[in-house]
């Protein structure tokens, strides 16, 4: 017959202590470093590093480059509409700034959105001496686009989401920061072996099926609107919309 032997003050004290597993997993969080893990270590370091603002607006904003050439063509591929709330992530030196802010009028709202301090600080600068009420600069960080939950109809990311180190972090964020039924439109370029220049495959992470298939792991689906993009050389556009997760 089995019988009940009286607790210990060691007993007690083995019952009652965390599993060597449990202590693992504990330590583990509170150590820097287990966050996110980075899919493109540095692809930031030039603007980070950046000291003098105007080298960006010369190399961003000239007719060489397609999405400056193309971009009230791209503007107008957004179909936006007075007194909507939109968020240009990565808003850089301000190319789109102007034209969305417009375009959403004084009923809506544009969060312009960057990174890097400098950028923001350029952007103030723009916004103040272009007069522009409705646009508010947001710093964000890494891992996230740092905008209220459902505060945002749509986002819009020209030529920065390959610059995302943590896709899955930011995403999430902005997944929550959308409206129900929000959308997001993305440009980015084009990567395919023997078309795509040299540079551009080296600098761009993943290819648009691989982008795509990011989206539907993150919460989002393509529109049935996609927008039309045959007038963009090395670039492709996506249009999804915020599905819950």
């Amino acid at each position: 017959m089995m019988t009940n032997k009286p607790s210990t003050p060691l007993t007690r004290k083995l019952q009652t202590a965390p599993t060597l597993a449990m202590v693992i997993a504990l330590a583990a969080l509170a150590l820097p470093g287990c966050g996110p893990k980075s899919v493109k270590p540095g692809i930031n370091d030039p603007y980070k590093k950046m000291t003098d603002v105007s080298v960006w607006t010369k190399r961003f904003e000239v007719e060489a480059r397609g999405i400056f050439r193309e971009r009230l063509r791209i503007i107008e591929a957004l179909n936006l509409s007075p007194g909507m709330v939109v968020a240009d992530i990565g808003a850089g030196t301000g190319l789109f700034v102007e034209p969305i802010s417009h375009a959403v009028g004084d009923s809506g709202k544009l969060y312009a959105v960057d990174v890097t301090p400098k950028f923001i600080e350029h952007l103030d600068k723009r916004i103040a001496e272009t007069g522009l009420k409705n646009v508010e600069t947001v710093l964000c960080k890494e891992d996230s686009v740092s905008l209220p939950p459902n505060s945002i109809d749509l986002a819009f990311i020209c030529d920065v989401y390959h610059h995302f180190e943590f896709p899955e972090a930011t995403m999430s964020t902005l997944h929550d920061a959308l409206r129900p039924g929000g959308e997001i439109v993305i440009v980015d370029f084009h990567k395919i072996p023997g078309v795509t220049r040299e540079w551009i495959m080296g600098h761009v992470r993943a290819n648009q099926a691989t982008v795509i298939k990011e989206l539907h792991r993150f919460g989002f689906e393509m529109t049935s609107n996609q927008p039309t993009d045959d007038f963009l050389d090395e670039n492709y556009m996506i249009r999804v919309k915020k599905v819950e997760k």
